[in-house]
């Protein structure tokens, strides 16, 4: 409940409706307590054997009507104040989670999870607006009546109450030997969510390569035992929490028994009357629904708990990457970039990247190339701080990149992933991400540099065709054309290429480097292809996290084993001679 607490500050803007969203559910609640009163003097005087009185039914009920149209308005009030609060409630905090997830660096994404990530933002977030809600409507309502119903009960006959002193701490005794056995069960629910979330992110992500190996049928195995594992906890807390009800009728209908077969004899001595003893049946069934409610409570405020914590560690999470206060790149540095004697690793076990160090000129083209798991991506992703390193440090126009704002040194890069993303809208608005302001001239450069423009050109509608999520309805060529083209515009200082250019022809990746030779920019390409790197100015062989060499294509076939063996496997060594 602690981390429940914590999350009380995103009602700030919603004070006015937590505060009198319960007062007037409370309201509601003593006109609930009246009803049974007026209806034993419905019975004793209206509906009295010895002398009916038709007009005081009609009176009475008159009342019992305008009770129940009164209680409405001010349940409907209730109703509306513990809406706004929650809904609103639930709109703050996915909001400050997005917010917080977006800060985040890879390392702290990574230790997560995307589907963990996802089911917190929505699974949980709509478990802690149920709670605020029902905390609205419900948390001083139940309690109310329990304790009012007795206090009523008491009021009518003292001594006809000690069965609700009995009834009432059994029933509360159920409820929670019950729930003590089913909350843990909820809480190991909400993990095996988190399961079943990841199975489905990866097979809605790798839906081709499952069919291209004929392995849906494992994945709908490891699916539907992921989700017959859920099944099989939430059963057990639904077998547990399923003894509620029957246990509690019993002891309410045995004090109803005693209610009736006491009450008769009090009626009969005249010590009651038969109203007295409706009313005292009615109070039993309020404290018995009453007591229900708080079961029902507790299991949504255990629910709401567990979300909390898990919504909790993700708001708490330290930003690994703290931004600096520098907001320009600008500088005369002949070196633009300064690797010195840098350390990555992703785990305290091993490193990643062991003492790199080179420097990048103004202007130049680099390649880094390498074998798998070399270190190729992770050295590139250290360039804009994606990651930070663990020593050493990286210089970028003359200054520490953790000198500078996320903004000013991520917009000086224009990065081209690996794996070609886009989002779905139209490819104009795609390729606007880097610089939201660019023109027409400066969109329609980055196409036919990128060599995108020759399959543009021919959608009917242009650079206004809409791409479906993911680039769904373009090939694997074309979304990687459209990737360059997007890390071009706004001609950033530096252009990053890892590894994409996988997906294009020799001949389009041929016309792409002439292109690129035009540009002012500094460029690095990361490639597993030699002869996708090896006219550039200088060439970075990475080995299992260490430089191998640094030179041109022919020094490095002179020098280096590791780039030689490269060379040979890929057929290029007579050509690059």
């Amino acid at each position: 409940m602690i981390l429940i607490f914590k999350l009380v500050k995103y009602l700030k803007k919603y004070k006015k409706h937590f505060i009198l969203g319960p007062i007037f559910k409370l309201i509601d609640a003593i006109f609930e307590l009246i009803v049974p009163l007026v209806m034993a003097r419905l019975i004793d005087v209206g509906l009295n054997p010895a002398s009916p009185d038709r007009g005081y039914v009609f009176k009475m009920g008159g009342v019992l009507v305008l009770l129940g149209a009164v209680g409405l308005g001010f349940s409907y009030t209730c109703q509306f104040y513990a809406s706004r609060a929650s809904q609103g409630f639930g709109t703050e905090l996915r909001t400050e989670m997005f917010r917080k997830i977006s800060s985040l660096s890879h390392s702290e994404l990574d230790l997560i999870g995307t589907p963990s990530l996802i089911t917190r933002i929505t699974n949980d977030v709509n478990q802690l607006q149920l709670a605020v809600a029902m905390f609205i409507r419900l948390v001083l309502r139940a309690p109310f009546l329990v304790i009012g119903s007795v206090i009523m009960a008491m009021v009518i006959n003292l001594k006809l109450s000690i069965i609700f002193l009995i009834a009432t701490p059994l029933i509360s005794l159920v409820i929670y030997l019950v729930m003590s056995y089913s909350i843990p069960f909820y809480k190991i629910i909400q993990k095996k969510l988190d399961k079943i979330s990841l199975i489905t992110s990866e097979n809605l992500e790798g839906t081709r390569v499952i069919r291209a190996f004929s392995g849906r049928e494992n994945q709908e195995k490891l699916f539907e035992s992921a989700c017959e594992d859920h099944t099989h906890t939430a059963i057990k807390a639904g077998i547990i929490s399923a003894l509620l009800n029957p246990f509690n009728y019993i002891i309410l209908n045995l004090a109803i028994v005693a209610i009736l077969w006491f009450g008769g004899k009090l009626v009969n001595v005249g010590s009651m009357t038969t109203g007295q003893v409706i009313a005292f049946v009615n109070y039993i069934t309020q404290i018995q629904l009453a007591l229900v409610v708080v079961a029902n409570l507790v299991i949504i405020f255990t629910k709401s708990s567990a979300s909390a914590a898990r919504i909790n560690e993700v708001l708490n999470m330290s930003e690994g990457l703290y931004e600096g206060s520098c907001s320009s790149t600008d500088s005369q540095e002949e070196n633009i970039i300064s690797i010195k004697n840098v350390d990555f690793s992703y785990n305290d076990n091993v490193n990643n990247l062991d003492n790199i160090s080179f420097d990048i000129r103004r202007g130049e083209t680099v390649g880094i190339i390498g074998g798998t798991g070399s270190g190729k991506s992770t050295l590139i992703n250290l360039l804009p701080r994606f990651y930070d390193v663990a020593n050493g440090e990286i210089i970028f126009e003359g200054k520490n990149v953790r000198d500078y704002t996320f903004n000013a040194l991520r917009s000086s890069f224009g990065i081209v992933p690996q794996h070609a993303v886009l989002f779905s809208g139209s490819i104009e608005e795609n390729l606007r991400w880097n610089k939201s302001d660019a023109t027409d001239g400066e969109i329609r450069r980055a196409l036919e540099i990128s060599q995108a423009a020759e399959f543009v050109d021919k959608l009917p509608e242009g650079t206004r065709h809409i791409i479906d999520e993911g680039g769904k309805n373009l090939s694997g060529g074309q979304k990687q054309r459209l990737t360059i083209a997007r890390a071009l515009v706004g001609a950033p200082k530096v252009l990053v290429f890892d590894d994409s250019s996988s997906a294009l022809d020799y001949v389009t990746e041929s016309k792409l480097r002439a292109a690129l030779k035009t540009l002012d920019s500094t460029i690095i390409i990361v490639s597993q292809r030699a002869a996708s790197i090896m006219h550039a100015n200088k060439i970075i062989v990475m080995d299992e996290g260490k430089i191998a060499g640094i030179g041109t294509h022919a020094q490095l076939l002179d020098t280096c084993e590791v780039y030689k063996e490269i060379c040979l496997s890929q057929q290029i060594e007579k050509e690059a001679v």
